[in-house]
């Protein structure tokens, strides 16, 4: 078990926990809660080791397994499979043990790492690697796409599926569902329920903590307290001791009083002063309850929108996707996504999109926000649409060397530059209160963007958003780096909105809470999702299990086409030069000799699996090596001349 007990834990010359005591039992899912800066992390570097306790005890089994997701960008250019691969540690210890083994030329040591080597479960890393790719959203012609050819959020996914590769008895997980669509999430979560050892959560998803954890371990005022329970039963648990905190206090704040009364009444009176330093006693000793302080909750509110047109927008046989990229030749064809949709969006509807991943959601959303030219078809939009727009990467166009205060400065040159004020305020004063409303004051409209925390700049982001005014929203993810309190607060807002919601999130509690209807984009069109949420999921874990068959189908194939004799060659057209038909030759003998390799290879795997002698052992693991480098040697040269030939 895990057991922190009279832990002190500074971080600069800030008291994280000051005598904090908590155990985590084996097994237990365990959801880290606590307010921005109360520390939750700070707590993950003293449980990963890279920070030590000031005082007290923190006690970790030795032999527990740690698997975490690092937090750095990875730059690589080995393929997406290899990345996940290669974070089991397990199998990288077992194969550079082999490696070691062969070179000594000792049979034992040999048989012994080849064992490890089938144990760690070198025959099936790829297929198990694939698997959590596939399920955090990737396509399976990514699968060997190099690492570096992905966005900074799909690296961060290979992150997690790095972490999920690892064998583990403590895993823990720092917003692991940042960055990752519904479909991605209903997957991880169905992994993490299956997933066998001890797990802490750090999340700002209700439904995710509620779903994957059991237990709940709360940071506040420096110190631990576990609930049994999951997200929702702590919230029930701890509104129910705060409020009987509260009416101890308030009874303990009567009999306070009426002792301190009867003290200063009498502690002139001769014949009472016994009594009444009996009763000053009484108030030394007595254990003081602390008022409940309440916290302050974070509140913000759309203004209301200067007009409503009706309807909104119509999209005319609308085809949504990509032009073609910068230096293609002419002719190049637009990427469409999404084709031929015809729907309205009228005045007051609250719509959620849902779909999975790389079904075309964020590009119907930018389309409709004028980021993309529709390929074909017609937006026709209403007089007067103000379309404010919170995209997935807006944090990212924020300029870090630039304040808050000067952010908000450029957008009133921009709207103005546009003709599209309408009443706001646009002096230094007003910006700075209005920005003040968004809990940036004082200094902190003077801060640089570039030094604050994510949940700071989804605020000023929201901030922005709010003072342009629209009557249209378009929000793609907009819950990423935002805390509990502060969802809360933009539940409510839009809730109170009285224009249009067109809502992406993998929020559940945020899209239950605000749509009324969803549109399901699939398969290329777009039609409307007959259903709750709850029926969402199944239909996204459905259309998982449908893509993980169609990937052991793919790669049944590939090995049946690999065992296979190779087919014969068809008679050139026209006469081939001599170099041609020489590379046709070789590229036959090469295929044929990989299949009789690969022939050799099973077989002698299969002996191995069995129990030979030591002296059987030496000679397979040898023949194996030599077979395996041979193996490598010709696919390279296959590769080549395959190239060539198709040039």
């Amino acid at each position: 078990m895990i057991s922190l007990k009279n832990v002190t834990l500074r971080r600069g010359a800030k008291v994280i926990l000051d005598g904090a005591s908590a155990t985590i039992n084996p097994g237990e899912k365990v959801g880290l809660v606590g307010r921005n800066g109360a520390g939750k992390s700070t707590l993950f570097a003293l449980l990963n080791g890279t920070l030590h306790e000031d005082a007290g005890e923190c006690y970790i089994p030795a032999q527990w397994r740690l698997a975490q997701v690092a937090q750095d960008m990875p730059e690589t250019s080995e393929s997406a499979t290899d990345f996940v691969i290669a974070g089991d540690t397990r199998l990288a210890a077992a194969q550079a043990e082999v490696t070691a083994a062969e070179a000594t030329d000792d049979g034992e040591r040999m048989a012994h790492a080849y064992m490890e080597l089938h144990d760690a479960g070198a025959h099936d890393a790829p297929a198990r690697a694939q698997a959590l790719i596939l399920g955090l959203g990737f396509k399976t012609t990514e699968l060997d796409q190099p690492v570096n050819s992905f966005s900074g959020g799909w690296r961060m996914r290979l992150q997690l599926a790095r972490a999920l590769m690892c064998p583990s008895d403590l895993l823990l997980l720092d917003e692991p569902t940042n960055h990752l669509d519904l479909d991605a999430l209903v997957w991880l979560e169905a992994w993490l329920q299956r997933y066998a050892g001890t797990m802490l959560v750090i999340s700002h998803d209700r439904e995710f903590l509620d779903a994957v954890t059991g237990v709940t371990l709360h940071i506040e005022n420096a110190q631990l307290k576990r609930y049994g329970g999951n997200y929702s039963k702590f919230e029930d648990m701890r509104a129910e001791q705060l409020e009987l905190q509260q009416a101890s206090y308030a009874r303990q704040q009567e009999k306070i009083a009426h002792l301190q009364k009867f003290i200063d009444r009498f502690k002139a009176k001769a014949s009472k002063a016994k009594q009444a330093q009996s009763r000053v006693k009484a108030l030394e000793r007595m254990e003081k309850i602390g008022p409940v302080l309440a916290e302050a909750d974070f509140t913000f509110e759309f203004k209301e929108p200067a007009n409503l047109p009706n309807p909104m927008l119509a999209l005319q046989e609308v085809s949504c996707g990509y032009p073609p990229p910068e230096g293609a030749p002419a002719e190049t064809p637009p990427t469409t996504i999404v084709r031929n949709v015809s729907k309205s969006v009228l005045a007051g509807q609250r719509i959620g999109i849902l779909g999975a991943n790389g079904q075309g959601k964020s590009t119907v959303v930018k389309t409709i926000a004028r980021d993309l030219r529709p390929i074909s078809g017609e937006i026709i939009e209403g007089k007067g649409l103000a379309i404010g727009y919170f995209a997935q990467q807006e944090l990212d166009v924020l300029r870090p060397q630039d304040t808050p205060l000067e952010h908000m400065i450029r957008l009133v040159k921009d709207t103005t530059a546009r003709g599209a004020l309408s009443g706001q305020a646009t002096r230094e004063q007003d910006l700075r209160t209005f920005l003040g409303s968004f809990n940036f004051t004082g200094d902190q409209v003077k801060q640089t963007v570039g030094t604050m925390s994510g949940g700071e700049k989804a605020r000023l982001v929201l901030c922005m958003l709010v003072w342009q005014r629209p009557n249209l929203l378009l929000m793609d993810e907009p819950t990423n780096h935002l805390d509990l309190a502060t969802r809360e607060a933009l539940s409510v807002a839009l809730n109170e909105f009285e224009g249009t919601v067109m809502l992406v999130s993998h929020d559940r509690a945020l899209l239950r809470s605000v749509c009324d209807e969803f549109w399901l984009v699939s398969r290329g069109g777009i039609s409307p999702f007959d259903g709750d949420l709850d029926d969402y999921q199944r239909y996204l874990l459905d259309e998982a299990k449908r893509q993980r068959e169609a990937l052991k189908e793919t790669q049944a194939a590939a090995v049946a086409a690999a065992s296979a004799p190779p087919p014969p060659v068809a008679a050139p057209a026209k006469r081939e030069d001599n170099r041609t038909r020489q590379m046709r030759k070789e590229l036959e003998q090469t295929e044929a000799r990989i299949s009789e390799l690969s022939r050799e290879k099973a077989a002698l795997e299969e002996r191995l699996a069995g129990q030979p002698s030591m002296d059987e052992i030496h000679e397979l693991g040898k023949r194996l090596g030599v077979l395996q480098d041979e193996l490598g040697q010709l696919e390279e040269r296959w590769l080549e001349l395959g190239s060539s030939l198709d040039r």
